[in-house]
């Protein structure tokens, strides 16, 4: 798979790095023009009204729209997961409305209250910088990984959004389940 990369502001060189090492390319997506043939995307963390202001001048707006909307697998972490929030509280700002939660900007706590755990459900790692909450989980998301209890990875179709930064570990989990590794021995049995 080709994975783009939303390279605007953030921790996007690590997502290519990870996705690198399950054997995925990535092409760091700034124009429009950058999504033509990728098959999958990432929204990186990083600071989400100052990601929305650089959309917003590159023009981006529409394309990743439609990009998200035409059901390739699309990874949003931290400062991701908000812009792809249906609705977002503290203070609250426009979002593109893919994944049917509401979050709260730094809910876990500010920039001094960062820290490191273990997850509930899949046992990896948790990076926390800035994080936000999820403050409720749509009917049609599934909660795939909580901390004490309180949903920090969630995936509705073929969006993931994880409220932490999955990338800033040595554990490619999160991305393998975001974007599947294609076995191309069941492809080329299927083309027979």
């Amino acid at each position: 798979m080709k994975i783009g990369v939303l390279a605007l502001q953030g921790a996007f060189a690590a997502h290519a790095d990870t996705l690198a090492s399950i054997g995925h390319a990535t092409r760091e997506v700034r124009v429009a023009a950058d999504l033509d043939g990728l098959d999958g995307l990432v929204f990186p963390g990083g600071e989400s009204s100052t990601m929305l202001n650089l959309i917003g001048r590159a023009e981006l707006w529409a394309p990743l729209d439609r990009f998200v909307r035409s059901g390739r697998p699309t990874l949003l972490t931290c400062a991701g997961l908000i812009l792809g929030a249906t609705n977002v509280a503290n203070p609250s700002q426009e979002s593109f409305g893919w994944l049917d939660v509401d979050v709260v900007r730094n809910g876990w706590g500010r920039q001094v209250h960062s820290f490191e755990a273990t997850g509930d459900l899949l046992g990896g790692p948790l990076v926390f910088i800035r994080a936000p909450t999820i403050a409720r989980v749509g009917e049609t998301v599934e909660t795939v990984e909580t901390f004490e209890g309180a949903p920090v990875m969630v995936r509705q179709g073929a969006i993931v959004g994880a409220a932490y930064h999955p990338e800033l570990t040595d554990d490619a989990t999160v991305h393998k389940l975001a974007f599947p590794a294609v076995d191309r021995s069941d492809a080329a049995a299927s083309e027979v």
